[in-house]
């Protein structure tokens, strides 16, 4: 089974995976150790509780470390962490004594703190990272005196063989023990194994350890001593000891950094040496902190005070796709998923383009492209071992689809230009994948319903165990060439017609084998696939979202669909279903009922789905959302940036989309009725489209009525400009420019010129 296959077995498939499942011999002993050792000594997997995590890397790195909600820091993939303990004369202080707390920067930049409080000490551990020639990655702790006495604190930052990942963390990697064979100090550098640990800040004493004792041995008051340590089991540990006497209020900064290359260059950057380490983790913090809030103010979603979280989200989420990538790779994951699925990377490059990244996506795409296969195959994945060869039937639609996203909010056909040779070859793997099924033998009746469709394949991931013909490939195919066929109408290519040809002909057979399958399962819903007929509402969705086959599909099977999710999802929501976990991919569920115009139901989903950011002050979520949040089971990377991509979407979504059917632009069709209400109202500011830049706001006006300002630099749609506040009443007159417009209907304004000022007045019953 490829690594691909695996990941959706285990996620869709295997959800109840515990403590034991996977788990190593060193993984064992140690929560065998855990489970007689007081709390708070080892970390808090070991003892069969879920501990959750964020990731932590800069917007060009390529090596991310994990903060997890208790302090710990692991440094890189699978590597051991640095854990802080607290000494006073009331004795130790771990994470089960601190009560901690986590946030981020600004309430939404990737730079994580994780707080302990108590006993009059507070502590508070910061990580960030740089990249460039000086990359690296950084902790400070903060040690402040919070009482009305002097107090003297011993502050111990421990390297153990223990990651931040659990170990249920089982998909590619194995979480849990990183062994540690061999530690010595040089200087400011601890070597670590083949890493090193520069203390930027220098301690007051070092001890290293060899076996499983240190907490034990600290919890005594005691330091280990030795410069160095060598322990063939992997059990090797080392502690930095920096004692602080500190008044009352007063606080010390401690800093450590764990460069991505030569250790010896950066601490001569850093001139530790002489002093000055402090002075430069300090400045990378502050030019962390500055180079996200720049990266991150390309395009603003604005709202009343009470959107603040969501929005927050919002960038956290772009942010994460900047960390989560690999120079041109985009990645969901920074462990278990650190490859690059077509798929994944297909929704994350559509975020960006939406909100404003447009370098990113050519890059990756100039990238992609150089995997394809000699008969036009796009792989479904990437890593550093190179494509992945498993069959998946969405990526060639994917790609195409990816490509002409970029062509579509840059207008620059020059990348359409340089990828069209490999673009006409995934056309044509299409094609002989589709002639598989345009045999005399799919015109029997057992076989018609596979008739003129993609063959069999896992790429939906709830289709690993056993691959079916699943309408998720058939409409990424779909819509994969309905863009190959319109860039070729761009660039005036001769494929054009063969294109839009072989788009009509594959367009009928898809919904003829709707129709028979649903058919022959008498079932009013769209399936899955047409083996199962299986009621999918998060696959339907994502057909809803590409946009372009939404007033083809069956009205009355797609009205009957949703229908069908939203009573599912209010037992859900009550407690009326026994549930164990879901996958936060529902979130592009929101999107589709915006689009359907479901408003009220998609903001109660995306409501729902937000309550399942673990911890929330991290806004993002695992792959896996267990009801049970202490449960010890697989949740995949955390953040996941597919998950964050279709977040991005789906709160985009709220304040504009475009409507394929007649080239709309749409805008507030999912603005909650309370936005409106405040005072500073709705808007966007500099958001990309196909037609141009956005600006507008929209905010009700003292007299009761709705006033939209259009502005920016943009091109009136085929389709206009759509206007689709909440409203309590119907629309009864409308203003464009001063002037009385008749484009109006009871819950919608058309709007033709730009820019424009719009007055919009309700009444009547």
């Amino acid at each position: 089974m490829s690594a691909s296959s695996l990941r959706c077995f285990l996620v869709l498939a295997a959800l109840s995976l515990d403590t034991a499942t996977g788990a190593t011999p060193s993984n064992a002993a140690a929560e065998a150790a855990a489970r007689l050792a007081p709390r708070g000594h080892y970390p808090k997997y070991f003892l069969g509780e879920q501990s959750y995590f964020t990731v932590v890397g800069a917007a060009a790195g390529d090596r991310e470390g994990l903060l997890n909600e208790e302090g710990a820091l692991e440094v890189d993939r699978t590597a051991f962490s640095i854990e802080p303990f607290l000494y006073t004369q009331d004795g130790l202080t771990t994470w089960n004594e601190a009560a901690p707390s986590p946030s981020l920067a600004l309430g939404y930049l990737p730079v994580p703190s994780v707080a302990w409080r108590g006993r009059n000490i507070a502590l508070d551990i910061t990580a960030y990272a740089t990249d460039g020639p000086q990359a690296a990655l950084y902790a400070r702790y903060r040690v402040e005196n919070t009482g009305p006495d002097a107090r003297r604190v011993k502050l111990w930052l421990a390297l153990r063989p223990f990651q931040v990942n659990p170990p249920w963390q089982s998909l590619n990697l194995t979480g849990g023990v990183a062994p540690i064979h061999a530690i010595r100090r040089e200087g400011p550098l601890i070597r670590v194994d083949a890493r090193t640990v520069v203390a930027l800040t220098p301690p007051d004493q070092f001890g290293t350890l060899a076996g499983d004792a240190l907490v034990r041995t600290l919890a005594q008051g005691k330091l280990p001593r030795g410069g160095k340590v060598h322990d063939p089991k992997g059990q090797a540990s080392a502690v930095l000891e920096y004692d602080l006497d500190l008044p009352p209020g007063a606080a010390r900064d401690i800093y450590l950094a764990v460069p991505d290359l030569n250790p010896d260059a950066f601490a001569n950057a850093a001139q530790v040496r002489s002093g000055r380490g402090g002075d430069f983790a300090r400045a990378a913090l502050q030019a962390s902190l500055d180079g996200w809030q720049a990266q991150l103010s390309r395009v603003e979603l604005l709202g009343p005070p009470a959107a603040r979280g969501l929005l927050d989200a919002v960038r956290s989420n772009l942010a994460y796709l900047f960390v989560n990538r690999d120079g041109p790779a985009l990645f969901p994951g920074s462990r278990t998923y650190a490859r690059g699925w077509i798929r994944d990377s297909t929704v994350m490059a559509s975020a960006l383009l939406g909100m404003g990244y447009p370098d990113t996506v050519r890059r990756f795409l100039a990238w992609y492209a150089g995997f394809q296969y000699p008969d036009g195959k796009i792989p479904c994945c990437v890593d550093s071992h190179g494509a992945d060869p498993t069959p998946e039937n969405d990526s060639p639609g994917e790609f195409i689809h990816a490509v002409y996203e970029y062509q579509h909010y840059t207008h620059d056909l020059g990348l359409v230009r340089g990828l069209w040779p490999q673009l006409v070859k995934t056309v044509a793997y299409i094609e002989a994948l589709r002639a598989q099924r345009l045999t005399p033998e799919y015109r029997t009746p057992d076989r018609q319903a596979f008739y003129g469709l993609l063959p069999e394949s896992i790429s939906h991931e709830g289709y690993s165990a056993r691959p079916v013909h699943s309408f998720w490939d058939d409409f990424w195919a779909l819509r994969g060439l309905d863009d190959a066929a319109e860039l070729a109408r761009r660039l005036d290519a001769p494929e054009a017609a063969h294109f839009a040809a072989l788009r009509d002909a594959f367009r009928a057979d898809v919904y003829a084998a709707l129709k028979l399958t649903m058919a022959r399962r008498n079932i009013g819903y769209l399936p899955g696939s047409v083996e199962l007929g299986d009621f999918d509402s998060n696959a339907t969705a994502m057909i809803v979202n590409l946009g372009r086959e939404l007033p083809n599909l069956p009205q009355d099977a797609l009205r009957q669909t949703f229908d069908e999710y939203w009573a599912y999802f209010q037992k859900r929501r009550a407690g009326q279903l026994d549930w164990d976990a879901y996958t936060p991919y529902e979130v592009r569920t929101v999107e589709a009922l915006v689009r359907l115009g479901r408003r009220r139901q998609a903001l109660a989903v995306l409501g729902f789905l937000m309550a399942g950011q673990r911890p929330k002050a991290w806004n993002h979520w695992a792959e896996v959302v267990w009801r049970d949040p202490t449960a010890p089971k697989f949740i995949g990377d955390m953040p996941h940036a597919w998950i964050g991509a279709e977040f991005v979407k789906a709160v985009r979504s709220l304040y504009v989309y475009e409507r394929d059917s007649d080239q709309a632009l749409v805008l507030a069709a999912g603005i909650p009725k309370d936005w409106l209400e405040s005072e500073s109202g709705v808007g966007v500011r500099r958001l990309p489209t196909g037609f141009g830049v956005l600006d507008y706001t929209l905010k009700r006006g003292g007299d009761g009525t709705l006033r939209l300002t259009l502005g920016g630099d943009l091109t009136v749609p085929p389709g206009k400009i759509v206007v689709r506040p909440p409203l309590d009443r119907p629309v009864r007159a409308v203003w464009i420019n001063g002037r009385p417009s008749p484009a109006f209907t009871a819950d919608a304004v058309t709007v033709g010129e730009w820019p424009a000022e719009v007055r919009i007045e309700t009444g009547g019953p």
